[in-house]
């Protein structure tokens, strides 16, 4: 099978389940809360059907184009659970909570992928290379023999990290509509919660937040943020 088309499958599984698992956190938060909206429209699930019928283009059309357009080397997406306004407005320390319960799912999913390989790597099984280009082939199999399942184990851990990682930093940053803003929104005086409730409801806000987002990471955020992330859970992973 194509090489391209095995690694845009397993970026695209990875993503969706990702995306899935943060959404469902943002939902069961809620729930938790004192918010049904996501639980009745059945956002508190792992299964992706509901939350990709929710959002087609996030985790259908976005990420497909995207490794298209790559070649398979990359992707993105993003999806969303309905939260009630009014809920959100009388509990800001409860919304903040249920906006930061996403990027904490990613980072906990992370998590167990590093804890996976670090049991790989203590049990001899795996070793770090350390000049790989992408965080996915930073591990491999320390019998070359070892081709099949070991392999496997470090190319979808490592994806899992590296996207994990990628989402949870991105969705902190404090701009609408990431979730950093609602957690910014809730913890902090309510005249800050108005302010970024404000900016929700002006039509352009999102492509300018867009355009934002894109040139604080692309600029700053990979260097500053992500590569730091990257080399910490490969720190992690070493025994």
């Amino acid at each position: 099978m194509d090489p391209a088309l095995i690694n845009g499958l397993l970026l695209y599984g990875v993503l969706v389940f990702s995306l899935v698992v943060h959404e469902a956190a943002h939902a069961l938060a809620a729930y938790w809360g004192g918010d049904t909206t996501a639980y009745l429209g059945g956002q508190v699930t792992l299964n992706p059907v509901p939350h990709m019928r929710r959002e087609p283009f996030g985790t259908i059309m976005l990420p497909l184009a995207l490794l298209y357009l790559s070649k398979g080397t990359a992707t993105m997406g993003f999806a969303h659970a309905p939260v009630d306004p009014s809920w959100a407005y009388y509990n800001p320390r409860k919304a903040a909570l249920m906006s930061a319960a996403g990027p904490i799912s990613n980072f906990l999913l992370a998590l167990i992928a590093v804890l996976v390989l670090h049991i790989m790597m203590s049990a001899g099984e795996i070793v770090a290379v350390d000049n790989a280009a992408q965080f996915q082939f930073r591990f491999a199999p320390a019998d070359f023999g070892q081709e099949g399942l070991v392999r496997a184990t470090c190319r979808i851990c490592g994806t899992f990290i590296f996207l994990n990682i990628l989402l949870g930093v991105l969705n902190l940053l404090p701009i609408p509509p990431l979730d950093g803003a609602g957690v910014i929104g809730g913890i902090f005086p309510r005249s800050i919660g108005r302010f970024y409730d404000h900016l929700r409801t002006q039509p352009m806000i999102g492509l300018l937040s867009m355009g934002l987002i894109f040139y604080l990471f692309y600029n700053y955020g990979y260097q500053y943020l992500l590569i730091p992330g990257f080399d910490l859970a490969a720190d992690l992973v070493k025994p």
